[in-house]
């Protein structure tokens, strides 16, 4: 019987017939065989920011520079209903997602499945906004959570009420604060320069997106469910701005 010969590559190697190389056992060597990974690689896409085009007579009014703080639209009792106008006001706003989950449904078709999210945006120097969203996505949960907080964001009053401080520098609440949401009650007491935010963690991640840095907390109730946390938190620092 004849035998297929085979030729030989340039460093020696054995060489098929029909001009396939020598067969390459493992993961190979490293960025793969020459001549099958040539092709360029797509660049990745940038995300585009879409321009704010206002709707409302108060976006209008913002975008023109007439109103240039939130301070005024909140004493002029305005109502904000583009998230646009706070991202123009307050550009240096930032947004963190503080909780998710699956709300689980039974229909007449089946089960429905939905996810929520809890969005907190604050520029951690008095200002705070959270808010809720629900889809069947998680993107689109949180892009209508976070429009959701750029629309509840209240401007917060710090200062120092703590009487072991006595500064004038503002690092805590300037008096003591209580907030409810739904079974939880939650109270924030003013702390001396240096404490620290004595809080649980997403407590005390939303009090410093506020921009404290000094507190003493108590929480009593279902601290668990962040929905009810977070608005009792939002109500407590509302208090500094509408009673100071």
């Amino acid at each position: 019987m004849s035998q297929a010969t085979q030729s030989k590559g340039p460093q020696g190697q054995s060489r098929d017939p029909r001009g396939r190389g020598p067969p390459v056992y493992g993961r190979g060597p490293p960025g793969g065989i020459k001549g099958t990974n040539d092709r360029p690689r797509r660049p990745r896409r940038e995300p585009v920011e879409e321009v704010w085009i206002p709707k409302t007579v108060l976006g209008k009014k913002v975008a023109s520079g007439e109103i240039s703080s939130l301070e005024e639209i909140i004493e002029s009792g305005l109502r904000i209903q583009e998230a646009g106008i706070i991202k123009k006001l307050l550009p240096d706003l930032k947004s963190e997602v503080v909780d998710v989950g699956i709300i689980q449904k039974m229909t007449a078709n089946g089960q429905s499945t939905r996810f929520r999210a809890i969005v907190a945006a604050g520029n951690e120097n008095g200002y705070l906004g959270i808010g809720q969203g629900k889809s069947k996505q998680m993107r689109i949960a949180i892009e209508k959570a976070t429009s959701q907080a750029f629309l509840n964001v209240s401007p917060i009053k710090l200062g120092c009420g703590s009487w072991e401080c006595r500064c004038d520098q503002k690092h805590s609440v300037p008096f003591k604060v209580r907030g409810k949401g739904g079974s939880v009650r939650i109270e924030i007491i003013p702390a001396p320069r240096g404490l620290g935010l004595v809080a649980g963690g997403k407590i005390k991640r939303l009090l410093e997106l506020a921009g404290l840095k000094d507190a003493w907390t108590t929480a009593k109730g279902s601290t668990p469910t962040m929905n009810s946390t977070s608005k009792a938190i939002l109500d407590c620092l509302r208090q500094t701005f509408s009673q100071g």
